[in-house]
């Protein structure tokens, strides 16, 4: 059977989800107790390859299984081995064709953003924090200059096969800044991502929220496809995937 795993994780002390040598990874460690839950160490298809330090609330995956330990109970069993900061939150079985990257349609991504100048201890793994004052009005603003069907390689880092391949036109149906007390939340939904390519737009928006940019500038920025016309690639920590799309 082919089973879908929904995964939440706290990215802080992994090199991104999939495996690498010589590195702590999330795939590495859940198939870890896979092999002492299963026996067998099974093929995991990831729906996303989510960098070092980027964290997960709903990240699913799927991998083929024959064993004895029914579907619903696999969450309890694994848990039982994995570290804190790893969850196996719910599992299903889904058709044999499905595949956790290619059947997704639209992921959802937060990047939160502290204004002020101190870390909250209780938040600073997850929220980049910024010492200046931030226009919230200006931030909404950019952030909805990126709705739609667009090239979005200016918002692409260097050293994608992606868009090496020219493949960088993506649709963005959602691009939204919120702001609870100190904390500014990007929330950007897109049936998909190039490389860096939310971390970079959060730092366009930022840009605007800190008058260094003009929100009206965003239509130019991507048509112009240059990576420097965009602002800085904001660090790991802040971003969190937080739900994967599919019609199941």
């Amino acid at each position: 059977m082919n089973v879908l795993l929904w995964l939440a994780y706290k990215g802080t002390r992994y090199t991104g989800f999939q495996v690498q040598p010589n590195a702590p990874t999330v795939c590495q460690t859940l198939q870890d107790a896979m092999q002492a839950v299963l026996g067998a160490r099974p093929d995991v298809k990831g729906c996303s390859r989510t960098d070092a330090g980027v964290h997960a609330r709903r990240f699913a995956l799927n991998f083929h299984y024959d064993g004895r330990v029914p579907p619903e109970r696999l969450p309890l069993a694994f848990n039982a081995h994995l570290p804190p900061d790893i969850r196996v939150m719910a599992a299903r079985v889904v058709p044999e064709d499905f595949h956790a990257r290619y059947a997704a349609h639209a992921k959802t991504y937060a990047y939160r953003i502290r204004s002020g100048a101190v870390d909250d201890p209780f938040d600073s793994e997850f929220t980049y924090r910024v010492g200046a004052s931030l226009d919230l009005e200006a931030m909404a603003r950019a952030a909805a200059g990126f709705v739609g069907t667009h090239d979005f390689l200016a918002l692409c880092a260097s050293g994608s096969g992606v868009a090496a391949r020219g493949d960088t036109v993506r649709t963005v149906t959602r691009c939204t800044v919120t702001r609870d007390g100190a904390v500014y939340t990007l929330t950007v939904t897109a049936d998909g991502y190039l490389y860096n390519m939310v971390r970079i737009l959060a730092g366009t928006v930022l840009q605007a929220g800190r008058g260094r940019l003009d929100p009206g500038e965003v239509p130019a920025i991507l048509q112009s496809r240059d990576r420097r016309r965009a602002g800085p690639t904001l660090p790991a920590h802040g971003l969190c995937l937080l739900q994967v799309d599919y019609t199941l």
